[in-house]
């Protein structure tokens, strides 16, 4: 049988397509509607173009809330006017806007292979992944006018032997990264279906309000002009596809290769998990800036390379390389490095703000959003987008950090079968954002990496609390409200903010407690059997810690005092205040050089006299 072109697929399924409410019943082929998009993944093919058939087709179908499928590229209709109105107004301000840096990059990210663009979010590993992996690109610099014809990236010349593009050579040092950043943007990773199956046209191929009605005139290049306001770069213009019937707007293929190529680089270097998050998002709004594609094809975009991710890494065919890439990706950056500090070499560059910042606002481009309030479900087998991320906690631990950070609902995109575009992966790298139940966690320091220290930066609220075992080290910075207390039986845990550890109660029973700022707050009782207490002593800040209730000190606690500012001798700082004080501490540590210092202890108050 010949194969079919694009639009004669397209022609033949258009009495399929999402027409209404309802979706189209399909008789051919088990339905994805049965199944879990990630063990139906692979129907994402050109063949099928319904939610009945197209697993990708499903769970993107959130967007026939707003959107009506036409027989015809243009004949669609818009069933929430107020919803798509915004969408394409937000790509005419943001075009109308753009200044020359912007369409620059907004150029580079249009022709470099996606895959090679991601790369950027390595930081400071970058050029040592594409000189490791080989990975190169043709497209360096952005045209100021519009080329004379397309542009498409190639390797340039004079490139190092066995030089690839997008991600590099399989062959490479790092060539199971590589081969792991295509497994992912493989043969069942095309939004290519999804964009024949909705029909939603490019901004710049609609009115303000989603209709297509060209003006009649033509532009220089041959093109109808509609008057939506977008204005697309000019290094782009001839990169247009000449035939809008297969050429769909939602969703974003640049998005989903983008995010797609994102999460396999995270995968094997969870060090740069959030930055290579934020890079996918930060490369993705280009599609927006440069006028090719809306807010809403963008956040389709994400949705998709999401649930694709989990799928693929999930699929026991794909056990092998995920495994492979990660352990090649530590030990090629650590041979490079020198040292085994991946950790703290890969995040000194990192500005978590600037990161949260560039994410916040693109979950949703602030598109109107109605409907009461749901809770998130996580999607089957998303949990393992976390898995090198957050290496101690098991499966269900890592779905309950999902549910806890996943967005909140209203938005119809986001809200789509399976909820895969409420997962908030930014955030659901910094642990859980509540304790619904006592949480257990081990950290083990033998093993490296974040089994041996790791922080959670979220504020976690929630009626459970904290258990915190092994060997490793882990901070809590956030703005906690958790009530179920806090125990620690081993390693070290440290509160980087003064309700780091919530509003219950605290117990010690060994390892070391640590206060990495003054002011913190116990609001329920404190009782310290074993272990350390480790704080900062400032003479002119406020006292390290304060306990609402009783606290309780054992007879073989050791108090370890960091002195952060020179005071004279005879001067006497509070360490610890209590309603209720009882026992006291075994010794007293200082490991500032130089000074000296004793306990004093008064009333329910315990202080250190520097000598």
């Amino acid at each position: 049988m010949p194969a079919l072109s694009r639009r004669t697929v397209l022609r033949a399924s258009a009495a399929g397509l999402l027409a209404g409410p309802a979706l189209s019943k399909a008789a051919a082929a088990p339905p994805a509607a049965t199944r879990n998009f990630v063990d139906d993944y692979r129907s994402n093919v050109a063949a099928n173009l319904t939610a009945e058939t197209n697993a990708a087709v499903r769970i993107l179908s959130g967007f026939s809330r707003v959107w009506a499928t036409g027989t015809a590229w243009n004949t669609g209709t818009a069933r929430d006017r107020a919803f798509l109105r915004a969408n394409v107004r937000y790509v005419a301000r943001v075009t109308a806007a753009r200044t020359d840096a912007e369409a620059a990059k907004a150029f580079l990210v249009d022709r470099q292979h996606q895959s090679y663009s991601v790369i950027a979010g390595l930081g400071p590993l970058a050029g040592l992944y594409r000189a490791g992996a080989l990975a190169v690109t043709g497209i360096t610099s952005a045209p100021v006018t519009t080329p004379a014809t397309t542009i498409s990236d190639a390797v340039p010349a004079g490139a190092p032997a066995g030089s690839a593009l997008g991600a590099g050579s399989t062959t490479s040092p790092l060539g199971k990264v590589a081969t792991l950043v295509n497994t992912l943007r493989g043969n069942y990773s095309s939004g290519n279906p999804a964009k024949f199956a909705f029909q939603y046209p490019r901004p710049w191929r609609m009115t303000e309000d989603s209709t297509v009605v060209p003006t009649g005139a033509v532009d220089e290049f041959g093109f109808p002009v509609y008057d939506s306001g977008v204005v697309v770069a000019p290094a782009l213009l001839r990169q247009r596809a000449t035939n809008p019937a297969e050429d769909g707007g939602y969703l974003s293929g640049h998005t989903n290769a983008l995010f797609l190529a994102a999460f396999a680089y995270a995968y094997a270097v969870p060090e740069r998990f959030q930055e290579l998050i934020a890079t996918a998002y930060d490369l993705a709004h280009t599609r927006i800036v440069a006028g090719m594609h809306s807010p809403a094809d963008v956040i389709g975009g994400r949705v998709l390379a999401t649930a694709l991710a989990a799928a693929i890494l999930r699929d026991p065919a794909n056990a092998t390389i995920k495994a492979e890439a990660r352990d090649q990706a530590l030990a090629y950056f650590r041979s490079q490095i020198g040292s085994e500090d991946l950790f703290g070499y890969a995040h000194r560059p990192a500005d978590r703000a600037v990161n949260a910042a560039i994410v916040r606002h693109k979950h949703t481009y602030d598109l109107p959003a109605h409907g009461k309030r749901v809770p998130v479900t996580v999607p089957a087998g998303a949990e393992v987008l976390l898995e090198t991320r957050l290496p101690y906690l098991d499966d269900d631990q890592r779905r309950e950090v999902l549910r806890t950070t996943g967005l909140t609902s209203g938005h119809p995109i986001l809200d789509g079968p399976e909820q895969w575009g409420r997962l908030d992966l930014f955030t659901a790298a910094d642990g859980y954002g509540a304790f619904d139940r006592t949480v257990a966690v081990t950290l083990d320091a033998a093993r490296g990496g974040f089994h041996a220290a790791d922080a959670w930066r979220n504020d976690i609220d929630g009626p459970g609390g904290l258990v915190k075992l092994g060997t490793g080290a882990l901070e809590l910075s956030g703005d906690n409200g958790f009530r179920g207390g806090v125990t620690l039986a081993g390693g070290t845990l440290t509160a980087a903010s003064p309700t780091a550890l919530g509003e219950g109660d605290v117990t010690v029973t060994g390892g070391t407690l640590g206060l990495a700022v003054d002011g913190v707050r116990i609001r329920g009782d404190f009782r310290q059997s074993g272990g350390v207490l480790a704080v900062p002593l400032d003479p002119k800040g406020k006292t390290p810690l304060t306990v609402a209730h009783h606290a309780t000190i054992g007879a073989k606690v050791t108090l370890r005092v960091a002195v952060t500012r020179r005071a004279p001798a005879g001067t006497t700082v509070p360490v610890l205040r209590a309603r209720h004080l009882r026992g006291r501490f075994a010794r007293l540590e200082v490991t500032t050089p130089g000074v000296r210092a004793e306990l004093v202890t008064r009333g329910d108050t315990v202080a250190v006299r520097i000598r």
